[in-house]
C-alpha cells in the first residue's frame, strides 16, 4: 500500500464526529446529575443505589476492560507476533467463571462498597490499607497508559497538539464522572462500546474489500506465519503460547475481575446477586466478540502490509501508531470514517478512565475518609465523592506523560496489572480459602509477592527479553520504493544491532537474564504462588491454626450452588431456590463487622 497523501489531517466531517462523541458522553453525564438532585449520597454516586440491571452492567464491564489500550495495541499484537493471542477467549471464560462463582458471591454477601473492605474484615485494617495503597499505584499508573493511547491515535492523524488531546479526553471524561456518578459511567460505556465495535468493524470489512475477500486475508497470514495456533511450547520464557496465555492470562485478568475495584463496583451495583452473575456471564460474550475484532484487524494489517512494514520503512515511528496509520491509509478518501475510528479509541480511553476515577474515589472515600471521619453526612460524603473525582481525573492526566516511555502500550498496561494485580489477587486468595491464614501471614506474603514481580517487572525493561524468547514474527519491506523507507537495510541493521546488544550482555548471570525473560503474563501467577505460599507458612508459624474466622468471609459450598432471591424487583414476583442463601447486607449495620 503506499502512504497516504493524507496523513496527518483531518476532514470537517472527521472532526464532526469526534467532537460529537465527546459530547454525548458529557451530556449523559449532565442528565444524570440533573435527574439524581435532591438524593445526593454515596450510595447512590458510587454505587447507583444498587439499582442497576445485568445487561448496561455487561456492556460497561466490556467497554472497560477493552480500552484505547486494546484497541491500538491488540492489533499490532497480532500483527507482529502472531493470531496466537486467540486463546486469549479461554482465559476470559475461566476468569468470568472464578469472579462469579467464587469472589462475587463473597462481596455480595458482605455488602462492601470497596472490595479492599474485605481485607479489614478477614485480617486487619493494615493489611486493607497496604491493599487500597498498591491498587490506587496500579490504577494511575494503568489509567496513565490509557489516556496517552488515544491521544497518540490523534497526534498521528490530525494535527492536534499531543498534550491538547491528552487534556480533551481527560477534562471530558473527569466532567461527566463529576455529575452523575456510576449511572453515567455505566451508561457512557454502553455508549461507547457500541462505538468501538462500529469503528473496528469498519476497518475489518474495509481491508476485506481492498484485499478482495476474507480467504486472501487468511491466506496472506498462514503465509507469512501468522496463524500460529498450535504453539504448545511448555516454556515459560517464552512471550505468548497456549500455556502462557491460558494460565498466565487467567491470572492476570482475574486480579482485574475478580477483586480489581473498578469491575467489582460495577457487578456489586446490581439488584441482586443473580443479575450480577449474569451481568459477568453476558460480558463474556462481550469480550469475545472484541477479542475475534482485534484479532481481525492484525490479521488485515498484515494482509495489507506483508512486504513494506510501515513501522520498518519509516512510515511511522511507533508499533502502536500502525493502527491509525491503517486507518488513514484505508479510509482516508471517506469523510468522517478516520474520525470515527479516532472517537472509536476515544470512547476505549472514557470508559476505562472514567471507570478508574469512580474506582479510585470509591476506596479513598470508603478505606480513607470514612473510617476516620465518622461524623460526616452522607451529603457531604456525596460532595466529597465529587472533589475526590476531579482531584483524581487531574492526576490521571498528569501521569499520562509516563506513559510515552513505557513502549509497547498492550504489554506495558498488563505488566502493570502483573506487578501490582498479582500480589492483590494472591492476598485475597489467601483470606477466602485458607481459614489457617491470619493477618501476619497476609501482610508478608503480600510484601514478598510484590518484592518479587517488581523486580523482574523492572529488570524486564532494564534488560528486555531476547528476540530469541519473545519470538517476534519477520516484517518485510522488500516490496517498499526507495524513498519511502529509511533505507534498504533497516531491518537488516535491526537485527544487528539487537544482536550486537545481545552480545554486550553476556556478562549478565544466566539465572538473572532467564527470570528477567519470564513471560509478562506470568507475573501474576508466581505472585499469587508467593503470596500464598509464603502467607500460609508464616500464619502456621504465628499461630494461625488457632484463628476464629467468620465463615461468612470464607468461599463455602452453598456459594457455587445457590441462587440468590429476587425479591427486590418489582413486580413483587420472587424465585424461590433449593439452597438458602444470605442475601446482600448494606449499609453500617453489616453483621460482618459485629464479630470482628
Amino acid at each position: 500500500m503506499a502512504a497516504p497523501t493524507t496523513f496527518g489531517s483531518f476532514s470537517a466531517w472527521d472532526y464532526v464526529v469526534f467532537v460529537a462523541i465527546l459530547l454525548i458522553s458529557a451530556l449523559v453525564g449532565i442528565y444524570h446529575a440533573v435527574v439524581g438532585r435532591g438524593r445526593e449520597s454515596t450510595e447512590d454516586f458510587l454505587l447507583a443505589s444498587h439499582q442497576m440491571s445485568s445487561v448496561p452492567v455487561a456492556l460497561s464491564l466490556t467497554a472497560s476492560f477493552m480500552s484505547a489500550v486494546t484497541m491500538l495495541g491488540a492489533p499490532y499484537d497480532t500483527y507482529h507476533f502472531g493470531a496466537v493471542n486467540g486463546y486469549f477467549a479461554i482465559s476470559y471464560m475461566l476468569v468470568v467463571i472464578l469472579s462469579a462463582e467464587v469472589f462475587l458471591p463473597i462481596f455480595y454477601r458482605l455488602g462492601v462498597t470497596s472490595s479492599y473492605e474485605y481485607l479489614e474484615l478477614r485480617f486487619n485494617r493494615w493489611v486493607r490499607l497496604c491493599g487500597t495503597i498498591l491498587f490506587m499505584i496500579q490504577t494511575i499508573l494503568y489509567t496513565g497508559i490509557v489516556i496517552y493511547a488515544p491521544a497518540l491515535a490523534l497526534n498521528q492523524v490530525t494535527n492536534f497538539n499531543l498534550w491538547g488531546s491528552i487534556i480533551s479526553t481527560g477534562a471530558v471524561c473527569t466532567f461527566y464522572c463529576t455529575l452523575g456518578g456510576l449511572k453515567a459511567v455505566v451508561w457512557t460505556d454502553v455508549f461507547q462500546i457500541v462505538i468501538m465495535v462500529i469503528g473496528l468493524v469498519a476497518v475489518i470489512v474495509q481491508a476485506i474489500i481492498l484485499k478482495g475477500g476474507i480467504s486472501k486475508v487468511l491466506n496472506s497470514a498462514e503465509h507469512g506465519g501468522r496463524l500460529n495456533f498450535w504453539n504448545f511450547d511448555p516454556n515459560p520464557f517464552h512471550r505468548h503460547t497456549f500455556w502462557t496465555i491460558v494460565i498466565g492470562g487467567t491470572f492476570t485478568w482475574t486480579g482485574i475481575y475478580g477483586v480489581n475495584q473498578a469491575q467489582v463496583q460495577r457487578y456489586i451495583s446490581c439488584k441482586t446477586q443473580t443479575q450480577a452473575k449474569v451481568a459477568l456471564y453476558l460480558n463474556l460474550v462481550g469480550l469475545w466478540i472484541m477479542l475475534v475484532c482485534t484479532v481481525l484487524s492484525g490479521l488485515a494489517m498484515y494482509s495489507l502490509y506483508y512486504d513494506c512494514d510501515p513501522w520498518t520503512s519509516g512510515k511511522v515511528t511507533a508499533p502502536d501508531q500502525l493502527m491509525p496509520y491503517m486507518v488513514l491509509d484505508i479510509l482516508g478518501s471517506y469523510p468522517g470514517l478516520p474520525g470515527l475510528f479516532v472517537a472509536c479509541t476515544c470512547s476505549g480511553t472514557l470508559s476505562t478512565v472514567s471507570s478508574s476515577i469512580n474506582a479510585l474515589t470509591a476506596v479513598t472515600v470508603e478505606d480513607l475518609i470514612k473510617p476516620h471521619f465518622t461524623t460526616l453526612s452522607e451529603k457531604r460524603l456525596a460532595w466529597i465523592s465529587k472533589a475526590m473525582s476531579l482531584l483524581f481525573g487531574a492526576v490521571c492526566i498528569g501521569m499520562a506523560g509516563l506513559a510515552s516511555l513505557m513502549g509497547s502500550l498492550l504489554q506495558a498496561a498488563l505488566s502493570i496489572f502483573g506487578i501490582v494485580g498479582g500480589p492483590i489477587l494472591g492476598l485475597f486468595t489467601l483470606g477466602i480459602l485458607f481459614s489457617w491464614a491470619n493477618c501476619i501471614g497476609g501482610i508478608v506474603g503480600l510484601i514478598s509477592g510484590f518484592a518479587f514481580t517488581l523486580w523482574i517487572g523492572i529488570g524486564a525493561q532494564i534488560w528486555p527479553p531476547p528476540p530469541e524468547v519473545t519470538k517476534p514474527l519477520n516484517l518485510s519491506i522488500t516490496g517498499c520504493n526507495v524513498s519511502q523507507s529509511r533505507n534498504q537495510t533497516s531491518w537488516e541493521t535491526t537485527i544487528l544491532l539487537t544482536t550486537l546488544s545481545e552480545t554486550s550482555r553476556k556478562d549478565r548471570a544466566e539465572a538473572a537474564m532467564s527470570l528477567y525473560s519470564l513471560s509478562y503474563l506470568y507475573l501474576s501467577t508466581f505472585a499469587i504462588l508467593i503470596v500464598i505460599i509464603v502467607g500460609l507458612i508464616v500464619s502456621l508459624l504465628t499461630g494461625g491454626r488457632k484463628s476464629q474466622i467468620d465463615t461468612d468471609l470464607l468461599l463455602n459450598w452453598t456459594d457455587l450452588f445457590c441462587n440468590c432471591p429476587t425479591s427486590s424487583r418489582g413486580d413483587g414476583i420472587e424465585v424461590m431456590e433449593s439452597i438458602p442463601c444470605q442475601n446482600r447486607v448494606t449499609g453500617n449495620d453489616n453483621p460482618a463487622f459485629s464479630h470482628m
